[in-house]
């Protein structure tokens, strides 16, 4: 799939890609759980000033991603959590969270997933969760958002009729926030919310685009922590932007809500 520097892709090549991106990141799934529940050393990342894991299961499973995808689209770029970037032959990049939620991992929670996204600008065409443990897949693009589990697959659409007071809110934990000025916003939207739970990682946001949970709000979010997860909200009707309403593609501070009048909600309390 030869490609020049700022080109779009149809829509066969997009569910090409996919359907692709869907079959290795099998592959990689079954490399983390030889790792999951086990007695497995731990690493911190240096120059962080706090606790940010990694681990060999991490490492191994971006690497076998890199090499299918590198093998597969040898046009497309790489962004890997773990080895940063290897640059392509055009503009669009395929986007890697290898175990995104490291802290739920080496806990024996199976609220960690692996990420995978393809991304061109602002624009991510398809975005997928892996959660091996339970066996299940959530994707999404202009096709549409599933969940596909053990041979079936179900179409995901999020709460339209949710407002803020009745919202299921979720948020991995308060320690994210950049600063007291965001927490204190999170707390805001927080109080008038009818429930909100700490935990969840990606699965919170692929819990949204389920119609389980219809709010997620954090900040320090990395590239690789939200783009592939846009795709799979947004096929899903869901709404999910940085906090100045722009598409999340940078990370940061992230609102993603089940409805586009929620959405409002929680940004004008910020």
């Amino acid at each position: 799939m030869g490609r020049d520097p700022l080109t779009t892709l149809s829509t066969t090549e997009v569910a090409e890609a996919l359907g692709f991106a869907l079959r290795v990141v099998q592959d990689a799934g079954e490399i983390a759980l030889r790792y999951f529940r086990t007695a497995l050393a731990v690493d911190n990342k240096p120059g962080k000033g706090r606790f940010d894991p990694v681990t060999q299961a991490d490492r191994e499973v971006e690497a076998s991603l890199r090499e299918a995808l590198a093998r597969r689209f040898p046009d497309f770029g790489i962004v890997g959590e773990e080895t940063g970037s290897t640059p392509g032959r055009s503009d669009l990049n395929w986007v890697i969270d290898p175990i995104d939620g490291t802290k739920a991992f080496i806990s024996g929670f199976p609220t960690w997933g692996i990420l995978l996204g393809l991304q061109q600008g602002d624009r991510v065409h398809a975005g997928l969760m892996h959660q091996p443990v339970t066996g299940e897949l959530f994707y999404g693009s202009a096709a549409g958002a599933f969940l596909q589990c053990r041979g079936q697959r179900t179409a995901m659409h999020t709460r339209q009729q949710v407002a803020l007071d009745e919202a299921l809110l979720y948020c991995t934990h308060p320690s994210m926030f950049a600063n007291e000025a965001n927490l204190e916003a999170f707390g805001r939207v927080a109080a008038k919310a009818r429930l909100q739970r700490f935990g969840g990682d990606c699965y919170a946001y692929c819990m949204l685009a389920l119609g389980q949970v219809d709010l997620v709000v954090e900040d320090t979010l990395q590239p690789y922590d939200i783009v592939p997860l846009i795709p799979i909200i947004e096929a899903a009707g869901g709404v999910v932007t940085d906090r100045r309403g722009r598409a999340p593609v940078a990370g940061g501070f992230v609102v993603a809500a089940a409805n586009r009048q929620l959405h409002q909600e929680v940004m004008s309390l910020l």
